[in-house]
């Protein structure tokens, strides 16, 4: 017992505590060894051993950086999947972007086995993400559970995504276990942090567990309390085969992998199965856990959770959200999941066309992975060939074109992003002709021709702030700003608010969420659904270079901000194009107006330098000449915007 408390101890030192932190700790009443000890080593567990009442799915759930990954790290340590390490850290976030950037993309899954009671369960875990853009993952994972861990931070307290995320679960009808991460930072605030769960969700302070995902405190009493709070799956193993697909990924020699949860009946290799949307059949190959990697085990049973493969070559063919069923043996599909609506577009081109094919092959295999990505082919007179991509938001992007970075080495140029938009069309013909009187623009340059528009609408968002009281009337003027409605706030406890208004999400998109960082001196956190388009008084606002319209540069914007942001984007289109031998007049127009407009002067030569004395007439006859060959170089010359110069000037928009 004495070595193996060593060893543990051994490991927390490597996590950097102090001699008396580490006292303190191992005295706590929370820090408990036995069974996390006394492990006796991996084991690859009996599936047969675990009817549908010994097994609970559960998912956790949080705001980024409040400790989830971490916790999944000690569960697995815990129950013997991992050895008891300090190099432990963000076992299940598996891409290079996830680990350097300490968040979870990706969703992923893991079975556990604990022993309450006597009784041996399987615990399948399935993590999920905690920023706002993936909120598509986390609601693909919660239909695969019973039950959610609601983990917050007890220093920062309740987030913007603590709410949506409880939200999500609570309309699901899910039983949701809270539990307080970082107790032992010496900032900690347990006791207030339990009155705003409390005041928010009617959480009472008893049904509150406390631990730290860093030093394995209280983790056996949070796994004691999934087998106890969490109910079993229903279902029956007699009844045919029913499995939800609720995640997929692309493997190069395996195919396609699925994530299924088994609803009814039992799954076993060599069987033929169905996609219900396809109506494609297949032989199983292979079927097990993720134990935390793949762990073939040859069957499932009702109620369990893991992977199947079965030669799916097209990951199109694997719908996220269908139904897989036996093939002899046809059944009602299940409820499926509405597909991801991307709300973020921008233009992704190779910053060399020579990498264009490259650059095809790579996005091939991560929108592969990632099928919430829209993808449009795309041609730009100033940056070539390239694509239009839909994203869920902002990070999304982030992390989509850092992947195309590490995992390809491909260097790319990105657009500003910008948000579709739905304009109405009138007359009869024209409906006929877009077979629709509704079309949806994804980028202004290819909008339909304003006469034939009756309106435009803009996508809104709800948006959800919680910060400190005292930041109350800043978060006001800043959501005025933006064009948002006065928010509705809320005391959650005696010194932070919740703050809840109405937001155009084309004002949110690029600096809002830092702006609200600088007003809130870094306490801030935001969040924000989307609930559809809202008539909007916008215009089409174009940019011309000596009359030739830069389509990169076109954009909608709300009457009321055209003008000053016209004027912007003109005086840095003026800084960023080098003199010619000929005038430049460049000029923005929208609303039948001009709504700004610069030249920028042309290099003069003095052609009457060598005249001395003489007739006058030379001279005259010269300047005249020169005047007219200007003249016509601007009628005929090419102006070429430098390309960084050009994505500066997006970028800043």
């Amino acid at each position: 017992m004495n070595s193996i408390l060593n060893r543990y101890i051994h490991v927390l030192k490597k996590r950097n505590l102090d001699k008396h932190l580490l006292q303190t700790i191992l005295a706590s009443k929370y820090f408990s060894t036995s069974p996390w000890l006394w492990n006796k080593g991996r084991q690859k567990p009996d599936l047969s051993e675990f009817p549908p009442e010994l097994v609970r799915n559960f998912s956790i759930i949080a705001h980024v950086d409040h400790g989830k990954s971490t916790l999944a790290d000690r569960f697995l340590e815990y129950c013997g999947v991992i050895s008891v390490s300090a190099d432990n850290k963000q076992v299940l976030d598996r891409l290079q972007v996830e680990k350097e950037r300490g968040i979870t993309v990706k969703a992923q899954t893991a079975s556990l086995c604990h022993t309450y009671s006597g009784t041996r369960y399987l615990l399948n875990l399935i993590d999920t993400p905690g920023h706002v853009d993936f909120s598509f993952e986390v609601a693909r994972s919660l239909s695969a559970c019973q039950g959610v861990i609601l983990l917050i931070d007890a220093n920062q307290g309740v987030q913007a995504q603590t709410v949506a995320n409880f939200y999500q679960a609570f309309e699901r009808d899910m039983h949701v276990i809270p539990v307080l991460n970082k107790i032992d930072l010496p900032n900690a605030r347990p006791d207030i942090v339990m009155e705003q769960l409390r005041s928010l969700f009617d959480i009472a302070p008893k049904e509150v567990l406390k631990v730290s995902a860093k030093l394995g405190i209280g983790i056996g009493e949070v796994l004691d309390a999934i087998v106890k709070r969490v109910p079993p799956p229903k279902g029956q193993s007699d009844k045919p085969l029913k499995c939800l697909m609720f995640d997929s990924w692309f493997m190069q020699y395996k195919g396609v992998i699925a994530s299924i949860a088994v609803k009814e009946g039992t799954l076993r290799k060599g069987d033929f199965i169905t996609l219900h949307h396809s109506k494609k059949s297949y032989e199983v190959n292979d079927v097990g856990i993720m134990y935390p990697t793949e762990e073939s085990t040859g069957v499932l049973y009702t109620g369990q959770v893991g992977y199947v493969t079965a030669g799916i070559k097209n990951i199109k063919d694997a719908l996220v959200g269908d139904t897989i069923y036996h093939t002899d043996t046809p059944v009602e599909p299940l409820p499926g999941f509405k597909p991801a609506k991307p709300m973020v577009f921008a233009g992704v081109y190779p910053a060399d066309q020579s990498q264009l094919p490259e650059l095809m092959v790579a996005m091939d295999k991560l929108t592969l992975n990632d099928s919430s990505v829209e993808v449009h082919q795309n041609f730009s007179i100033v940056l070539g060939q390239g694509w239009m991509l839909g994203f869920l938001g902002l990070l999304h992007m982030d992390v989509f074109i850092t992947r195309l970075d590490q995992e390809f080495n491909l260097s790319t140029i990105v657009t500003t992003p910008n948000v579709p938009y739905q304009v109405t069309i009138k007359g009869e013909k024209n409906i006929k002709q877009y077979r629709s009187d509704t079309v949806t623009v994804l980028h202004p340059s290819k909008m339909p021709d304003i006469h034939i528009i009756s309106e435009f609408r803009e996508p809104m968002v709800r948006g959800t702030v919680l910060a400190p009281a005292e930041f109350h009337q800043d978060i006001i003027n800043l959501c005025m700003s933006r064009r948002g409605s006065v928010p509705e706030q809320t005391f959650i406890d005696q010194t932070r608010m919740m703050s809840v208004s109405k937001l155009p999400l084309n004002e949110i998109l690029v600096d809002f969420f830092d702006e609200l960082k600088s007003i809130t001196s870094g306490y801030g956190s935001f969040d924000y659904e989307n609930i559809g388009y809202e008539v909007s008084d916008l215009i089409k606002m174009e940019f011309t270079i000596n009359g030739k319209e830069v389509e990169e540069l076109t954009m909608l914007v709300h009457r009321t901000r055209a003008r000053a942001l016209a004027k912007t984007i003109i005086e840095r289109l003026k800084a960023s194009i080098p003199r010619q031998l000929f005038l430049i007049t460049l000029q923005a127009r929208g609303g039948g107006q001009s709504l700004a407009k610069e030249d920028i002067k042309p290099w003069r030569k003095d052609v009457t330098a060598k005249c001395y004395g003489g007739d006058v007439t030379r001279k005259q006859k010269l300047l005249k000449q020169q005047a007219e060959g200007k003249k016509k170089m601007r009628l005929i010359g090419n102006v070429e915007v430098p390309r960084d110069a050009f994505i500066n000037i997006l970028k800043k928009k």
